[in-house]
């Protein structure tokens, strides 16, 4: 009970810290999508957007290793085999260099190809595009070689370490985006060039930080068969799955630029920007909450697995819905204040992809469980198959003459299948009460979300567009949002927790 006790508390001390760096990169991250918009201009946005895209694509790989890395250093972590975790660390290593040779030359041979032949950008942009893949690549490769750290200092639950590098990383990407804004040259080179610095930076700090703090971490060159081959076939199964995610993301990307061309996609790189600054509020719970569920699956504590995995869905959802309801209302105001020009497109765009992140939420917990069990092949098959029907039908309506936000209905559609194929599976991978999961989740944040909608929306419909209307679906929001969450979708001991929490929090500020 004290362990457990101790657990909840750990989990909430690292949720507070990366709540902290999220407030301030949130407040950064907006100052610098505008200030990029501006200096860039909407094309070389949308090109800088699409062509990232493309690299991103060959990252197929480094995803399904960075989920497998980060699923067994936990998983030894709960086990407390520190030879077992060297060997993990240091194959680990091994791979991703490996791995990160042979992407550059994926993407300096096939990826070089595909941008001049294929994709629609304008002649006279095409060498800034060019600089663009290149310098890609090389944080690409970068950021693979950072994965076993990260992996490690997220297993190790040290969140302060990696809230203050994320922190790090906004701030330079500010200081950057500023110093285009003076740049008398081609500024989607310069721009290119300067986001290679802070990550290099990054990854020495992250080198250093984890050799001292965890004794797995001293990498000495070895191979052992056995662990490359059993992350290797677990990363092999997950390949599905990053495969049918990427392609959903920036496969279709790259097909709406095919049909389209390069402001579609800022208009969608906008609204993705939008959906990833207020992500940051849930991936900080998640990210908290992801090794307790792993380390509970090793001991075999599937009882407050299941625990965490229902609470930890509804609260993530929650804590999403609360930012979102106010941003779909009000988006256009928003985009307006935010970025002076709002592509054609983005309203619409950030509307749809909010929903589809509020969808893609509930299974956030379930695929942290199912990785847990390193039992994935038949689940990737069925799930990851699914998945990779987004960029078959996308492409195929694109095709048909629809409009580009009809692949974002697709996404949604797609998301509640696989829900649905999750539970399936994990009622006999970890016995998850399936019926309850749908009663006590499922059903119970739709109702939350409706209930909680329901004011502003008729705040929307009455009053005209203005600042006073702005202010009004902004507080009606908060209201609504809070008493629903409160009433509906907390049940009787998280009330009583909401209130001792209050209570605590009042007398501090008494005293």
């Amino acid at each position: 009970m004290s362990d457990n006790s101790q657990n909840n508390k750990r989990i909430a001390k690292n949720t507070v810290v990366l709540y902290i760096r999220m407030i301030v990169m949130m407040v950064i991250s907006f100052f610098t999508t505008r200030v990029i918009l501006n200096a860039l201009g909407v094309v070389d946005y949308g090109i800088n957007n699409v062509v990232g895209g493309l690299v991103a694509m060959f990252s197929l790989l480094s995803s399904s290793l960075s989920s497998s890395v980060s699923r067994f250093i936990t998983f030894g972590l709960g086990k407390g085999n520190l030879e077992e975790l060297k060997k993990i660390f240091t194959t680990a290593i091994n791979i991703h260099v490996i791995l990160a040779i042979i992407v550059i030359i994926a993407i300096e041979t096939v990826g070089v190809w595909f941008l001049n032949n294929k994709m629609v950008i304008p002649i006279e942009r095409l060498h800034a595009a060019t600089w663009v893949l290149h310098c890609s690549a090389i944080t690409f490769a970068i950021g693979l070689l950072s994965v076993p750290y990260n992996a490690a200092i997220i297993a190790h639950e040290r969140m302060s370490a990696f809230a203050y590098m994320t922190i790090f990383d906004a701030v330079a990407k500010l200081s950057i985006a500023y110093a285009i804004k003076f740049y008398g040259g081609d500024r989607l080179i310069l721009f290119a060039i300067l986001n290679i610095i802070p990550l290099a930076i990054s990854q020495i700090i992250y080198w250093t930080y984890c050799k001292r703090k965890f004794e797995e971490c001293a990498y000495s060159f070895s191979w052992d068969k056995g662990t490359f081959k059993e992350i290797s076939g677990f990363a092999m199964w997950n390949f599905i799955g990053c495969t049918a995610g990427l392609m959903k993301d920036q496969g279709v990307n790259i097909a709406i630029n095919m049909f389209t061309g390069p402001v579609i996609n800022a208009a969608r790189g906008i609204a993705m920007q939008v959906n990833s600054i207020v992500s940051r509020f849930i991936q900080n719970f998640t990210i908290a909450l992801n090794p307790q569920i792993i380390k509970d699956y090793a001991a075999g504590n599937l009882e407050r697995m299941h625990k965490l995995i229902f609470t930890g869905t509804r609260f993530s959802y929650f804590l999403f819905m609360f930012l979102s309801i106010p941003i779909f209302f009000e988006i256009e105001s928003i985009l307006l204040l935010w970025l002076g020009q709002v592509p054609e497109h983005t309203v619409l765009f950030t509307r749809l992809v909010l929903i589809l992140t509020l969808c893609e939420i509930i299974s956030q917990t379930l695929i942290t469980a199912q990785s847990a069990t390193g039992k994935i092949r038949n689940y990737q098959i069925v799930v990851g198959g699914i998945l990779l029907m987004n960029f078959p039908i996308s492409y195929l309506l694109l095709y048909l003459g629809f409009a580009p936000e009809v692949t974002v209905i697709v996404a949604i559609i797609i998301s509640q299948i696989c829900l649905l194929a999750r539970l399936l599976f994990l009622r006999t991978m970890v016995k998850l009460p399936v019926k309850q999961f749908v009663t006590d989740v499922y059903f119970k944040v739709i109702l939350v979300t409706i209930l909680s909608a329901l004011l502003p929306l008729v705040c929307y419909v009455l009053i005209q567009p203005s600042i006073t209307r702005f202010i009004i679906i902004g507080l009606t929001s908060v209201m609504t949002s809070a008493t629903c969450i409160y009433y509906v979708g907390c049940n009787h001991n998280e009330q009583k927790k909401v209130i001792n929490a209050i209570v605590k929090i009042k007398k501090k500020l008494l005293h």
